[in-house]
């Protein structure tokens, strides 16, 4: 028995090594390939993506045949989903429906080394005279969110200016639906779905473009719109008060009712839509013509119930659609009042605008038939600081603050809020990769999922060198955004601040902490600049816009902030220089897409601060992953805080750390943790303290939104919890513990006497 299991063990082994992969390309021959006789649109779409990936790959373009390398087949199982396996000498996709054929062949381009960002961030695909895949290989997908994609939004000075002025050339702000296309397309090869489209004042209504909803149909792409813009309307765009009257329900019901009733006749034999349900004002506001909190809930409760009845009478059956109410700002409050949302339609939460959910559904509402959404911001306009320029959320936040609602049962809509998708690039990526695939990434394993993206980009021996500086630049503009960098605030009181915006004044850092931060992002542009010349020429714009462009701008700013007038004048030169190469990339290709200077604020001007910190003597710091001991279920999150290793704790978990202090004295302790929120219903976020097994000492984060604290808390991506204690020279031990879910610990900090 022995030796027929050793012989039939050798015989596998022969078979392993003498089995010959599947070669779909030979560098003769262009790709065959077969569809079913009828596809739906979506497909088509793909399968001309692929096409043109093939003939950037391979230098010819596939053809159709009866005797196809790659056959595309309908599959069954879940909604977008598909499978990619060889069966003898063919490779067979099966998709589930259109949009699951349509990501499983542009699946089959990322196996070829295409980007998903080919067209919107430049990146040319290597040529290749051969591709092969091994025998036996297979793949199945599909989503771990149903619906995945973007709100254009705050595209005033990106998205717009460069399609109405450059792309698709207009003179009235209409991004156009050779826009959204690209757009689509690139949402197709991020395997998302969905699309709230941009909306500000000067914007064309996306349903005013001729073409923009059949474009989206075609792609396969769900329309949907924000909070504030009910039944797929655009209230900005479409709400005429000269001849409809005020935006009232109150005073003008029938009116209000009319203008939603042409929507859903308009949109009634579309395929796909995702209807908002609720109201306020025209743009953002409260409702209009109610007081009272109590006259506000209850108009809001008509309003639901009146467009179910509109629904039901005009689209079909409401339990059947795609709806979704989303409870933010004063809307929240009177949701918790006991608001009556139907039990099929998804209620969708949302971040505080800078990137930490704010509420998360609870164990009644986690069985809700229409489940939940999240709404989560990569870029935004609003107080108490924008940031429209660069995206530089840390990585690490991103995948908590998702996982979080994952875990809760957040599941049915993922939508990230964008200004432009170009500029989003990694983060945007990160975000719908683990909306298709929740398990594609976990906190101690952030790290390789951005040097692998890295590598992707540019290659594998530039993405590892880069890893290290890009993974310190997330870093120092985790400890204070370039937007942030003036200490300064928007939405202030207009009588006091020109505008409501306060100006580049007091910053407080020391001299030697301003030096210092200017040479760690010196170190990086240098290592990034040597990169450059191990990159193949095709790649150069690429590299510039995704690396160059956010770190020389972002070293510039805190050059021209931090450092004295003269150096300050030159990198405020700098910025605008190097925007003005990022517009003429690809021989002006992106012209009008990067502004240096959204909206004009204080910060983006030729100014500079002036240093008033103090210096501290530390005694003693250490990060949230230096711990002695440790509850099971915490979780090292890399990428996110000034530790880039921050340690979420679940709830009632503890974490121990061992330090020494030379002499007995008066000591103040720092906690710093990531400032999240709140997740419960009525929640909060509480945290103890304990050293050498003395009475606990019980802190808690919560902070009313947009009061000082919760805006400094935000700006410096730190919420800090400092005391006093008298300690013996010696060993000690400090012990912090979670009393409530979403404690994510980031330093800590000792220093003789007091600590500012």
């Amino acid at each position: 028995m022995k030796r027929i299991l050793l012989l039939i063990a050798y015989i596998v082994s022969l078979l392993s090594i003498n089995a010959s992969p599947l070669v779909w390309f030979d560098g003769k021959s262009p790709i065959t390939f077969s569809l079913p006789k009828k596809v739906e649109p979506v497909v088509k779409v793909a399968l001309e993506m692929w096409k043109d990936d093939m003939f950037q790959v391979t230098g010819m373009t596939p053809v159709m045949s009866s005797h196809p390398t790659i056959k595309v087949v309908r599959g069954k199982g879940a909604a977008d989903g598909f499978r990619i396996y060889t069966k003898g000498n063919q490779i067979v996709i099966e998709g589930n429906n259109g949009r699951g054929m349509a990501y499983g062949l542009l699946e089959l381009s990322r196996m070829a080394g295409v980007s998903p960002w080919i067209w919107w961030g430049d990146v040319v695909p290597e040529k290749r005279d051969r591709l092969v895949i091994d025998t036996g290989f297979e793949t199945e997908q599909h989503p771990s969110v149903e619906y995945r994609g973007i709100f254009l939004n705050d595209e005033d000075w990106s998205l717009r200016p460069w399609s109405c002025s450059n792309f698709e050339p207009t003179t009235d702000g209409t991004i156009g639906v050779q826009t959204y296309k690209k757009i689509f397309q690139l949402l197709l090869r991020l395997r998302a779905n969905a699309v709230w489209p941009a909306m500000h004042e000067g914007t064309t209504a996306f349903f005013k473009i001729p073409g923009a909803k059949e474009m989206a149909d075609s792609c396969g792409i769900v329309i949907g719109t924000s909070h504030c813009e009910p039944l797929l309307r655009n209230n900005v765009g479409e709400w005429n008060v000269e001849e409809r009257g005020a935006f009232n329900y109150r005073t003008n019901r029938e009116a209000v009712q009319q203008y939603w009733i042409e929507r859903l006749q308009e949109v009634k034999t579309s395929k796909d839509n995702m209807f908002t349900i609720g109201m306020r004002g025209i743009h953002d506001s409260s409702m209009e013509g109610y007081q009272t909190e109590q006259e506000k809930f209850d108009g809001l409760q008509q309003v639901i119930n009146d467009q179910m009845e509109l629904l039901r009478k005009y689209i079909g059956d409401p339990s059947k659609q795609m709806l979704v109410f989303v409870p933010y700002k004063e809307v929240l409050q009177l949701y918790e009042k006991g608001l009556q949302v139907p039990d099929h339609v998804t209620l969708m939460w949302c971040d505080d605008n800078y990137g930490y959910l704010t509420r998360l559904p609870d164990a009644q509402e986690q069985q809700r038939s229409g489940g939940s959404g999240a709404y989560y911001h990569l870029s935004y306009w609003g107080r108490p600081h924008d940031y429209l320029w660069l995206t530089t959320t840390q990585p690490g936040l991103i995948y908590n603050e998702m996982r979080q609602a994952y875990d809760h049962h957040v599941r049915k809509l993922w939508i990230a809020n964008v200004h432009d998708p170009k500029v989003a690039g990694y983060d945007l990526e990160l975000f719908l990769d683990m909306a298709w695939n929740i398990d594609c990434v976990d906190g101690e394993r952030i790290n390789d999922h951005y040097q692998a993206w890295l590598c992707r980009q540019f290659g594998e021996e530039v993405g590892e060198r880069l890893f290290p500086v890009m993974h310190e630049f997330y870093r120092l503009c985790g400890i204070r955004r370039p937007e942030f960098m003036g200490w300064t605030q928007v939405e202030l009181d207009k009588k006091k601040y020109h505008r409501g915006l306060s100006s580049v004044t007091d910053v407080p850092l020391t001299p030697q902490e301003a030096a210092a931060r200017i040479d760690e992002f010196e170190h990086i542009k240098t290592v990034v600049y040597d990169c450059r010349n191990d990159i193949r020429q095709e790649l150069r714009d690429a590299y510039f816009a995704a690396i160059e462009y956010p770190v020389y701008a972002t070293e510039a700013m805190n050059r021209k902030i931090l450092g004295d007038s003269i150096n300050s004048h030159q990198a405020y030169e700098e910025i605008q220089s190097l925007t003005k190469q990022y517009n003429e990339l690809r021989g002006g290709k992106w012209l009008g897409l990067m502004d240096a200077a959204p909206r004009k604020l204080p910060v983006f001007e030729d100014v500079h601060g002036h240093l008033t910190g103090k210096p501290e003597n530390i005694i003693t710091s250490f990060n949230a992953n230096d711990y002695t001991e440790v509850s099971e279920g915490s979780q090292i999150i890399q990428m996110l805080g000034q530790s880039m290793n921050s340690l979420a704790l679940p709830k009632d978990g503890k974490v121990s750390y061992r330090f020494k202090v030379e002499s007995e004295g008066e000591y103040t302790v720092r906690i710093a943790l990531i400032p999240t929120q709140p997740i419960g219903r009525n929640g909060d976020l509480r945290f103890s303290v304990c050293i050498d097994g003395e009475s606990p000492i019980v802190y808690s984060l919560k902070e009313p939104f947009r009061s000082e604290e919760w805006k400094q808390n935000v700006l410096r991506a730190q919420a800090l919890r400092n005391f006093d204690i008298r300690l013996s020279a010696g060993n000690h031990i400090i012990t912090i513990q979670a009393l409530d879910d979403h404690i994510v610990l980031d330093q800590i900090i000792l220093k003789q006497g007091i600590l500012k």
